[in-house]
Protein backbone atom coordinates (compact mmCIF):
# COMPACT_ATOMS: atom_id res chain seq x y z
CA UNK A 1 0.00 0.00 0.00
CA UNK A 2 1.38 3.28 -0.85
CA UNK A 3 0.62 5.80 1.70
CA UNK A 4 -0.50 9.43 1.58
CA UNK A 5 -0.38 11.84 3.83
CA UNK A 6 -2.27 15.23 3.70
CA UNK A 7 -0.02 17.85 5.41
CA UNK A 8 -0.38 21.42 6.79
CA UNK A 9 0.96 24.46 5.47
CA UNK A 10 2.06 29.09 7.37
CA UNK A 11 2.14 31.55 5.93
CA UNK A 12 3.80 31.96 2.15
CA UNK A 13 6.79 33.41 3.40
CA UNK A 14 7.73 31.48 6.50
CA UNK A 15 9.65 28.56 4.43
CA UNK A 16 11.76 31.46 2.99
CA UNK A 17 14.74 30.57 5.50
CA UNK A 18 17.71 32.93 4.92
CA UNK A 19 20.62 30.90 4.21
CA UNK A 20 22.18 31.73 8.22
CA UNK A 21 20.22 32.07 11.15
CA UNK A 22 21.44 34.36 13.71
CA UNK A 23 23.54 31.63 15.01
CA UNK A 24 24.60 30.79 11.41
CA UNK A 25 27.33 31.72 9.14
CA UNK A 26 27.98 31.46 5.42
CA UNK A 27 30.87 29.80 4.42
CA UNK A 28 33.44 32.34 3.88
CA UNK A 29 32.46 34.73 7.58
CA UNK A 30 32.40 30.99 9.53
CA UNK A 31 35.82 30.69 8.18
CA UNK A 32 37.07 33.74 9.17
CA UNK A 33 35.06 32.88 12.54
CA UNK A 34 36.43 29.94 13.46
CA UNK A 35 39.80 30.48 12.35
CA UNK A 36 40.78 32.04 16.10
CA UNK A 37 41.78 29.85 19.12
CA UNK A 38 39.07 28.02 20.74
CA UNK A 39 39.39 29.50 24.45
CA UNK A 40 37.68 33.37 24.38
CA UNK A 41 37.53 33.94 27.98
CA UNK A 42 37.39 30.68 28.98
CA UNK A 43 34.57 29.83 26.33
CA UNK A 44 34.59 27.06 23.43
CA UNK A 45 33.83 28.00 20.16
CA UNK A 46 32.81 25.64 17.83
CA UNK A 47 31.56 25.46 14.06
CA UNK A 48 29.45 22.68 12.39
CA UNK A 49 29.57 22.58 8.79
CA UNK A 50 26.33 20.81 7.79
CA UNK A 51 23.60 20.34 4.92
CA UNK A 52 21.11 23.30 4.06
CA UNK A 53 17.64 21.06 5.05
CA UNK A 54 19.28 20.09 8.12
CA UNK A 55 19.41 23.72 9.42
CA UNK A 56 15.74 23.24 11.05
CA UNK A 57 17.68 20.18 13.64
CA UNK A 58 20.49 22.26 14.24
CA UNK A 59 18.95 24.87 15.49
CA UNK A 60 16.85 23.13 17.83
CA UNK A 61 19.81 20.83 18.95
CA UNK A 62 22.40 23.30 19.80
CA UNK A 63 20.50 24.71 22.52
CA UNK A 64 19.95 21.49 24.11
CA UNK A 65 23.57 20.44 23.24
CA UNK A 66 25.21 23.48 25.36
CA UNK A 67 22.54 23.61 28.32
CA UNK A 68 23.81 19.62 28.72
CA UNK A 69 27.85 20.73 28.12
CA UNK A 70 27.01 23.38 30.83
CA UNK A 71 25.56 21.09 33.56
CA UNK A 72 28.30 18.24 32.59
CA UNK A 73 31.32 21.21 32.60
CA UNK A 74 30.01 23.32 35.58
CA UNK A 75 28.46 26.13 33.69
CA UNK A 76 31.42 26.20 31.05
CA UNK A 77 30.66 28.71 27.79
CA UNK A 78 30.15 26.88 24.82
CA UNK A 79 28.66 28.81 21.26
CA UNK A 80 27.72 26.50 18.70
CA UNK A 81 27.97 28.41 14.78
CA UNK A 82 26.30 26.61 11.58
CA UNK A 83 26.76 26.94 7.76
CA UNK A 84 24.53 25.08 5.91
CA UNK A 85 24.66 24.50 2.05
CA UNK A 86 24.26 21.76 -0.22
CA UNK A 87 26.16 19.01 1.47
CA UNK A 88 29.09 18.64 -1.11
CA UNK A 89 29.68 21.82 -2.08
CA UNK A 90 29.95 22.17 2.12
CA UNK A 91 32.40 19.58 1.91
CA UNK A 92 34.45 21.31 -0.53
CA UNK A 93 34.56 24.54 1.33
CA UNK A 94 35.79 22.15 4.37
CA UNK A 95 37.97 21.10 1.99
CA UNK A 96 39.56 24.33 0.79
CA UNK A 97 40.17 25.90 4.47
CA UNK A 98 36.65 26.35 6.41
CA UNK A 99 37.88 25.67 9.75
CA UNK A 100 34.86 23.38 10.64
CA UNK A 101 35.42 21.45 14.02
CA UNK A 102 32.24 19.06 13.03
CA UNK A 103 30.58 17.89 9.73
CA UNK A 104 27.25 16.80 10.08
CA UNK A 105 26.33 15.99 6.06
CA UNK A 106 23.56 13.89 4.34
CA UNK A 107 25.87 11.32 2.39
CA UNK A 108 29.39 9.28 3.10
CA UNK A 109 31.40 10.45 0.25
CA UNK A 110 31.46 14.12 1.68
CA UNK A 111 32.94 13.13 4.60
CA UNK A 112 35.25 10.21 2.81
CA UNK A 113 36.11 13.61 0.88
CA UNK A 114 37.96 14.84 3.88
CA UNK A 115 39.22 11.78 5.15
CA UNK A 116 41.44 11.66 1.45
CA UNK A 117 42.82 15.06 2.35
CA UNK A 118 43.66 14.42 5.91
CA UNK A 119 41.52 16.06 7.97
CA UNK A 120 39.06 13.48 8.84
CA UNK A 121 40.88 10.36 10.20
CA UNK A 122 40.56 7.25 8.74
CA UNK A 123 38.16 5.66 11.72
CA UNK A 124 35.79 8.25 11.97
CA UNK A 125 33.03 5.75 11.32
CA UNK A 126 34.56 3.66 14.09
CA UNK A 127 34.52 6.34 17.03
CA UNK A 128 30.41 6.73 17.03
CA UNK A 129 27.29 4.06 17.36
CA UNK A 130 25.45 3.23 14.10
CA UNK A 131 28.80 3.57 11.96
CA UNK A 132 28.49 7.44 12.84
CA UNK A 133 24.92 7.85 11.43
CA UNK A 134 22.70 9.40 14.29
CA UNK A 135 19.57 9.51 12.03
CA UNK A 136 17.90 8.49 8.77
CA UNK A 137 15.39 8.92 6.19
CA UNK A 138 14.51 8.20 2.47
CA UNK A 139 13.26 9.90 -0.18
CA UNK A 140 9.08 10.68 -0.73
CA UNK A 141 7.04 12.81 -3.03
CA UNK A 142 5.43 16.02 -1.89
CA UNK A 143 2.50 17.06 -4.04
CA UNK A 144 -0.19 19.59 -4.25
CA UNK A 145 -3.83 19.22 -2.32
CA UNK A 146 -6.12 16.51 -3.99
CA UNK A 147 -2.71 14.88 -5.54
CA UNK A 148 -4.31 16.62 -9.21
CA UNK A 149 -1.51 14.56 -11.65
CA UNK A 150 -2.20 11.43 -9.20
CA UNK A 151 1.02 10.73 -8.73
CA UNK A 152 1.13 7.34 -7.07
CA UNK A 153 5.04 5.40 -7.64
CA UNK A 154 8.21 6.43 -9.33
CA UNK A 155 6.86 5.45 -12.56
CA UNK A 156 4.38 8.49 -12.60
CA UNK A 157 7.00 10.58 -12.64
CA UNK A 158 8.17 9.95 -15.87
CA UNK A 159 4.43 10.76 -17.57
CA UNK A 160 3.57 13.26 -20.16
CA UNK A 161 2.60 16.75 -18.41
CA UNK A 162 4.50 15.87 -15.34
CA UNK A 163 6.65 18.78 -14.15
CA UNK A 164 9.38 17.52 -11.50
CA UNK A 165 11.03 19.76 -8.81
CA UNK A 166 14.24 17.91 -7.66
CA UNK A 167 17.90 19.41 -6.16
CA UNK A 168 21.30 18.71 -8.65
CA UNK A 169 22.00 15.40 -8.39
CA UNK A 170 25.53 16.56 -9.45
CA UNK A 171 26.20 18.84 -6.26
CA UNK A 172 23.87 17.53 -3.89
CA UNK A 173 23.11 14.89 -1.45
CA UNK A 174 19.35 15.82 -1.68
CA UNK A 175 19.33 15.19 -5.62
CA UNK A 176 21.66 12.07 -5.52
CA UNK A 177 19.46 10.54 -3.44
CA UNK A 178 16.73 11.21 -5.80
CA UNK A 179 18.24 10.22 -8.36
CA UNK A 180 19.19 6.55 -7.41
CA UNK A 181 15.94 6.16 -5.94
CA UNK A 182 14.46 6.65 -9.43
CA UNK A 183 17.59 4.91 -10.65
CA UNK A 184 16.62 1.78 -8.21
CA UNK A 185 13.05 1.75 -9.05
CA UNK A 186 14.09 1.43 -12.66
CA UNK A 187 15.91 -1.52 -12.33
CA UNK A 188 13.64 -3.14 -10.10
CA UNK A 189 10.48 -2.49 -12.17
CA UNK A 190 12.87 -3.46 -15.72
CA UNK A 191 14.54 -6.59 -13.60
CA UNK A 192 17.80 -5.34 -13.05
CA UNK A 193 17.45 -4.50 -17.00
CA UNK A 194 19.90 -1.53 -16.91
CA UNK A 195 19.30 -0.22 -20.03
CA UNK A 196 15.57 -0.27 -19.06
CA UNK A 197 16.23 1.80 -16.12
CA UNK A 198 18.11 4.18 -17.67
CA UNK A 199 15.36 4.60 -20.21
CA UNK A 200 13.06 5.19 -17.34
CA UNK A 201 15.21 7.81 -15.67
CA UNK A 202 16.05 9.51 -18.74
CA UNK A 203 12.06 9.99 -18.98
CA UNK A 204 11.62 11.43 -15.70
CA UNK A 205 14.43 13.61 -16.17
CA UNK A 206 13.12 14.89 -18.98
CA UNK A 207 9.94 16.54 -16.59
CA UNK A 208 12.83 18.33 -14.37
CA UNK A 209 13.42 21.64 -16.17
CA UNK A 210 15.71 23.02 -13.80
CA UNK A 211 17.86 21.68 -10.94
CA UNK A 212 18.04 23.94 -8.37
CA UNK A 213 21.17 24.10 -5.94
CA UNK A 214 19.78 22.60 -3.12
CA UNK A 215 17.15 20.79 -1.15
CA UNK A 216 15.52 23.69 0.75
CA UNK A 217 16.31 25.94 -2.52
CA UNK A 218 14.28 23.08 -4.61
CA UNK A 219 11.15 23.46 -1.34
CA UNK A 220 11.16 26.86 -1.80
CA UNK A 221 10.66 27.19 -5.77
CA UNK A 222 8.14 24.10 -5.03
CA UNK A 223 6.21 25.53 -2.09
CA UNK A 224 6.53 29.38 -2.47
CA UNK A 225 7.09 29.59 -6.08
CA UNK A 226 4.28 27.34 -7.15
CA UNK A 227 6.65 25.46 -9.40
CA UNK A 228 5.92 21.92 -10.46
CA UNK A 229 3.94 19.41 -9.88
CA UNK A 230 6.07 17.42 -7.58
CA UNK A 231 8.81 17.82 -5.37
CA UNK A 232 11.31 15.09 -4.57
CA UNK A 233 12.73 15.24 -1.31
CA UNK A 234 14.00 13.68 2.05
CA UNK A 235 11.09 12.69 4.35
CA UNK A 236 11.60 14.87 6.93
CA UNK A 237 11.94 17.66 4.79
CA UNK A 238 8.31 17.10 3.59
CA UNK A 239 6.96 17.07 6.59
CA UNK A 240 9.01 20.20 7.63
CA UNK A 241 6.92 22.03 4.85
CA UNK A 242 3.77 21.20 6.67
CA UNK A 243 5.03 22.53 9.84
CA UNK A 244 5.84 26.12 7.46
CA UNK A 245 2.80 26.47 5.39
CA UNK A 246 -0.72 27.08 5.49
CA UNK A 247 -2.67 24.06 6.27
CA UNK A 248 -3.94 22.10 3.46
CA UNK A 249 -1.81 22.61 0.61
CA UNK A 250 0.38 19.60 0.10
CA UNK A 251 0.26 15.37 0.42
CA UNK A 252 2.96 13.41 1.13
CA UNK A 253 3.35 10.38 -1.46
CA UNK A 254 5.37 7.30 -0.34
CA UNK A 255 7.04 5.28 -3.43
CA UNK A 256 6.62 1.91 -3.28
CA UNK A 257 10.07 1.35 -3.16
CA UNK A 258 12.22 4.05 -2.01
CA UNK A 259 16.44 4.75 -1.18
CA UNK A 260 17.57 4.72 2.61
CA UNK A 261 19.09 8.09 3.21
CA UNK A 262 21.48 8.62 5.97
CA UNK A 263 23.08 11.55 7.76
CA UNK A 264 26.89 10.86 8.91
CA UNK A 265 28.82 12.85 11.26
CA UNK A 266 32.82 13.64 12.19
CA UNK A 267 35.06 15.29 13.81
CA UNK A 268 37.42 17.16 11.72
CA UNK A 269 40.49 15.95 13.59
CA UNK A 270 42.77 18.75 11.36
CA UNK A 271 40.82 21.74 12.96
CA UNK A 272 40.11 20.46 16.52
CA UNK A 273 43.90 19.56 17.32
CA UNK A 274 44.81 23.55 16.34
CA UNK A 275 42.14 24.64 18.03
CA UNK A 276 42.10 22.60 21.04
CA UNK A 277 38.31 21.53 20.77
CA UNK A 278 38.87 17.62 20.62
CA UNK A 279 36.61 16.94 23.39
CA UNK A 280 33.89 19.38 23.19
CA UNK A 281 33.65 18.69 19.68
CA UNK A 282 33.51 14.91 20.10
CA UNK A 283 30.93 15.58 22.82
CA UNK A 284 28.82 17.52 20.60
CA UNK A 285 28.62 14.35 18.33
CA UNK A 286 27.97 11.80 20.70
CA UNK A 287 25.14 13.92 22.29
CA UNK A 288 23.26 13.20 19.04
CA UNK A 289 22.78 9.91 20.08
CA UNK A 290 21.50 11.27 23.68
CA UNK A 291 17.31 10.55 24.48
CA UNK A 292 16.54 13.98 24.35
CA UNK A 293 18.46 14.93 20.53
CA UNK A 294 16.65 10.88 19.17
CA UNK A 295 13.26 12.83 20.74
CA UNK A 296 14.44 15.90 18.57
CA UNK A 297 14.63 13.67 15.48
CA UNK A 298 11.58 12.09 15.39
CA UNK A 299 9.61 15.23 16.04
CA UNK A 300 11.47 16.90 13.35
CA UNK A 301 10.58 13.50 11.29
CA UNK A 302 14.16 12.00 11.26
CA UNK A 303 13.92 8.47 12.16
CA UNK A 304 16.02 8.01 14.95
CA UNK A 305 18.52 5.23 15.98
CA UNK A 306 17.05 4.75 19.49
CA UNK A 307 14.81 1.69 19.07
CA UNK A 308 12.32 2.91 21.91
CA UNK A 309 12.10 6.46 20.92
CA UNK A 310 11.24 5.25 17.36
CA UNK A 311 8.07 2.66 18.96
CA UNK A 312 7.19 6.00 20.61
CA UNK A 313 7.03 7.39 17.08
CA UNK A 314 6.03 4.63 15.03
CA UNK A 315 2.74 6.55 13.59
CA UNK A 316 4.96 9.52 11.72
CA UNK A 317 6.97 6.81 10.39
CA UNK A 318 5.18 4.49 7.88
CA UNK A 319 6.46 1.01 6.67
CA UNK A 320 8.02 1.32 3.48
CA UNK A 321 10.71 -0.88 1.09
CA UNK A 322 13.67 0.66 0.99
CA UNK A 323 17.27 -0.23 -0.26
CA UNK A 324 20.41 0.59 0.52
CA UNK A 325 22.59 2.71 -2.04
CA UNK A 326 25.85 1.19 -1.03
CA UNK A 327 24.08 -2.33 -1.73
CA UNK A 328 22.62 -1.79 -4.66
CA UNK A 329 25.44 0.29 -6.67
CA UNK A 330 28.77 -0.32 -4.62
CA UNK A 331 31.06 2.17 -2.90
CA UNK A 332 30.18 5.84 -2.56
CA UNK A 333 33.75 6.19 -4.55
CA UNK A 334 31.92 3.65 -6.94
CA UNK A 335 28.67 5.74 -6.98
CA UNK A 336 30.05 9.33 -7.77
CA UNK A 337 32.50 8.09 -10.54
CA UNK A 338 29.77 6.40 -12.68
CA UNK A 339 26.67 8.41 -11.71
CA UNK A 340 27.71 12.00 -10.40
CA UNK A 341 31.06 12.96 -12.17
CA UNK A 342 31.15 14.47 -15.19
CA UNK A 343 30.77 12.46 -18.00
CA UNK A 344 28.64 10.27 -15.71
CA UNK A 345 25.12 9.20 -15.68
CA UNK A 346 23.37 12.33 -14.62
CA UNK A 347 25.09 13.72 -17.06
CA UNK A 348 24.38 11.29 -20.42
CA UNK A 349 20.54 10.64 -18.94
CA UNK A 350 19.64 14.49 -18.74
CA UNK A 351 18.35 16.32 -21.47
CA UNK A 352 20.35 18.78 -23.13
CA UNK A 353 20.00 21.98 -22.91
Amino acid sequence: MKAIRTLSLTALGALALAACSPSEKPADAAASAAAPAAADQGGVKLLNVSYDVARDFYKEYNPLFIEAYKAKHNGAEIDVQQSHGGSSKQALSVANGLAADVVTMNQTSDIELLENKGLVKSDWTQRLPDQAVPFTSTTVFLVRKGNPKQIKDWNDLAKDGVQIVIANPKTTGNGRYAFLGAYGYGLKAGNGDEAKAQEFVSALLKNAPVFENGGRAATTTFSQRNIGDVLITFENEANHVSKKLTQDQFEIVYPSYTILSESPVAVVDSVVEKKGTQEAAKEYLEYLWSEPAQELAAKLYLRPRNAEVLAKHQADFPAIETFSPNEKFGTWEEIMKKYFADGGLVDQLSPKK
